[in-house]
């Protein structure tokens, strides 16, 4: 016979909030430096440089929205007593 199986460990709300709010902030300054760091090699051009700023200034979101909805998520109600 197998043991039994232990329910698996969640983390709780307030620690995958504050894990991911730390993940969001460390996403978000690599993004910038990354993205910073490139600009010296765009060419000399107002539009150019409008449409690159807009476009990552917005797509940062686009990687963080999975570590979003996973820091989101409510926690398991506790099955104590029911049978």
């Amino acid at each position: 016979m197998s043991a039994p199986q232990s329910p698996a460990r969640m983390i709780p709300a307030r620690l995958r909030k504050f894990l991911g709010s730390i993940a969001v902030m460390a996403v978000l300054f690599a993004w910038i430096w990354a993205f910073t760091s490139l600009y010296d090699r765009l060419p000399s051009n107002r539009f150019v440089h409008l449409i690159y700023f807009v476009a990552l200034g917005m797509g940062w979101i686009l990687p963080v929205i999975p570590l979003i909805s996973w820091m989101g998520k409510a926690d398991k109600p506790l099955d104590v007593g029911q049978r």
